[in-house]
């Protein structure tokens, strides 16, 4: 479906992942209205050269997470500049890195090269990965703890309540 980029956000994920998100324009695809939609990395972004008040074509990738296809490039307003991924983590402001991955295992040890991937490497100082890590921790697929939802653990870790797993137990 056709909709418009009103804004590009980052979100820091537990690992510390920086993914580029897309505020979009209500739309519906496959039923579902859709707010907001994955740009995976920066280098995808300026593969499809997406720009704040783009007119883009959305769609649910594996009818699950919704991404942006394409840009309508015909519709596409005066004035626009190129998005460009932040220096440093929204949350803490530490300097981001890029991911290594492996490149290939030898004798001599394992060879590394950057990714697309962007990094906030400030693990437990990072407000937003302690916040992920603590939801991830008390979800429905690893500890289950019923009645503890996002939001509360978003206040818990906001006025300092909660910084490890370790503490819900206190």
């Amino acid at each position: 479906e056709m909709t418009t980029v009103l804004g590009i956000d980052v979100q820091v994920g537990r690992t510390g992942a920086i993914t580029p998100v897309a505020r979009l324009a209500p739309v519906t695809v496959a039923g579902v209205v859709v707010t907001n939609a994955t740009l995976h990395n920066g280098e995808q972004i300026a593969r499809l050269d997406v720009r704040v008040g783009d007119t883009v074509i959305v769609r649910r990738a594996g009818d699950v997470i919704p991404e942006v296809a394409r840009v309508v490039d015909e519709r596409r307003p005066a004035g626009t500049t190129p998005w460009q991924m932040p220096e440093a983590c929204p949350a803490c402001g530490t300097r981001l890195e890029p991911m290594k991955r492996v490149k290939r295992q030898t004798k001599a040890g394992v060879e590394y090269e950057d990714s697309a991937i962007r990094i906030c490497p400030g693990g437990l100082h990072c407000p937003a990965q302690v916040r992920e890590r603590i939801i991830h921790f008390a979800s429905r697929r690893a500890i289950d703890i019923e009645g503890l939802g996002d939001r509360y653990i978003e206040d818990l870790v906001e006025f300092g309540y909660v910084r490890t797993p370790a503490d819900l137990y206190r």
